[in-house]
């Protein structure tokens, strides 16, 4: 095995680390770090970040490798001691622009109050109903209907008490609760278990059993209930051996789907990227202070220059300095890499912090990973796991990167802003004559935006909103 062999095997281990520590979430990195804190006391942890702005009573030793036959010695201990050093120069530098306590208690704030809990059923449909144009009075009317859903996520109200409370037609009300019966999970505000199931079924896609599953969902539920098979089969028009494929369809939608918000877990989200607004400009700045401020221990960096320590001792003290270092290293790089990938995010996707989501531009990783100078992959390890808090809420990375469609001009426009075209033309369409994909698709051409029909279709999926029949208020 060649020298060059033996140094790709050593470092290894280590690069595999610091890949896997770019991918992690900020949480789970933290506990990463302690945890190789326990196991390598070389690494000293640093509780006060002031600390490390503070000199010593005894003085640093001078950072030069005293030579020691016995030890074969490793020349990179300079390198590496002065890894230490650089990080540290880092870290001071990034204190010198630190802001006070109460600034700093300000910042720790303001990361608490951006934690993301998993919202309940009602919260959940009350922010989709953010996005959604009605008047003054159907909105009013949607946080009725919202309130008169039940856990299992059916509608339990009373329409002439709805209206009499409002003043609203019952024809107006089943008009706004058609609206929220659009919202995310599907079925969600139904009236009963056929409307329920109705409505996950408009959202399958090339199934060749559909016709047989929304006459079955139409009239033969009892039937389905009593597993009369041989009733089914026959009102149908079906074999033996091609009714369980129906019956696999209709059970694979969720017949209370209100009941998934019942979970007791909580999901804890801290973004790691904050963007703010310096000198008219928007700019991403990293967190550093959610991770455990480390350095080299002075204690094992005396050892290596003392003559008195067996020659066994060092080479194990150099190794754990050399683990430490490279630790240390990697935190900052991994820093580092996510704070020129989201300044690259920022500076594409300025529109959108000012307009939302009609304001995102197409973008993609291979893009952003040229404009940085790494690989692809680096890119998509970095945007992994970690959320960005932005002046219009809080995303994933991975959020900003989306394909574009080409317009009549020339330009390219976002699939999520199409998606965001087709929601508000549906919610300003006459519900008496909503549109079919056809007329979605002639809206859009209008626009200049040329987009397939099947690829209407999909988006209408993504989206939750029904096919045009089922949008339909005679």
């Amino acid at each position: 095995m060649s020298q060059q062999q033996r140094q790709i095997m050593t470092l290894a281990p280590q690069l595999r680390q610091s890949l896997d520590m770019l991918q992690m979430p900020v949480l789970e990195l933290r506990a990463s770090i302690l945890k190789e804190m326990e196991q390598n006391p070389t690494i000293d942890g640093i509780n006060d970040p002031n600390e490390i702005l503070i000199s010593d009573e005894e003085p640093i030793v001078e950072e030069k490798h005293v030579a020691d036959e016995a030890l074969n010695a490793d020349p990179d201990v300079d390198t590496i001691l002065r890894q230490d050093d650089e990080w540290r120069d880092y870290f001071m530098k990034g204190m010198e622009n630190a802001s006070s306590n109460d600034d700093a208690d300000e910042k720790r704030q303001y990361l608490l109050d951006s934690i993301k809990k998993e919202p309940s059923m009602q919260e959940h449909l009350l922010e989709q109903l953010t996005l959604v144009d009605l008047s003054a009075s159907e909105r009013e009317m949607a946080v009725m209907l919202i309130g008169n859903i039940g856990k299992d996520g059916y509608f339990a109200g009373s329409l002439p008490d709805l209206s009499m409370i409002s003043g609203m037609s019952e024809n107006e009300i089943i008009r706004v609760l058609g609206v929220v019966q659009g919202f995310d999970p599907p079925g969600i505000g139904a009236t009963c278990l056929r409307e329920c199931l109705m409505v996950q079924l408009d959202l399958v896609e090339d199934s060749p059993w559909e016709d047989e599953a929304r006459l079955l969902i139409d009239r033969y539920l009892p039937k389905l209930a009593s597993h009369d098979e041989k009733f089914l089969c026959h009102a149908l028009s079906l074999d033996r051996d091609e009714l369980p494929h129906v019956i696999k369809l209709i059970r694979s939608f969720n017949p209370r789907p209100g009941l998934q918000f019942e979970s007791n877990d909580t999901e804890y989200v801290k973004p790691e990227v904050f963007v703010i607004k310096k000198e008219g400009k928007y700019v991403a700045e990293v967190d550093s202070r959610q991770l455990p401020f480390i350095r080299i221990s002075r204690h094992y960096r005396r050892l290596l220059e003392d003559k008195n320590v067996a020659a066994e001792t060092k080479s194990y003290v150099r190794e754990r300095i050399r683990a430490g270092a490279f630790l240390i290293r990697s935190i900052h790089q991994r820093q580092e890499t996510i704070r020129k990938i989201a300044q690259e995010i920022v500076d594409a996707q300025t529109d959108f912090l000012v307009q939302g989501i009609k304001g995102l531009h197409p973008m993609t990783m291979a893009t952003v990973a040229a404009k940085v100078g790494v690989h692809e992959t680096t890119v998509s390890r970095t945007v992994a796991n970690k959320y960005m808090k932005t002046p219009v809420g809080v995303f994933e990375m991975k959020y900003f990167f989306t394909p574009g469609l080409t317009t009549k001009d020339g330009s390219t426009i976002s699939n999520k802003s199409v998606q965001d075209i087709i929601y508000h033309l549906v919610n300003q369409e006459d519900p008496a004559a909503p549109l079919s994909d056809q007329a979605i698709e002639a809206e859009l051409k209008e626009q200049g935006i040329n987009v397939a029909r099947r690829t209407i279709s999909k988006y209408r999926g993504i989206l939750r909103i029904p096919a045009s029949h089922r949008r339909r208020i005679k």
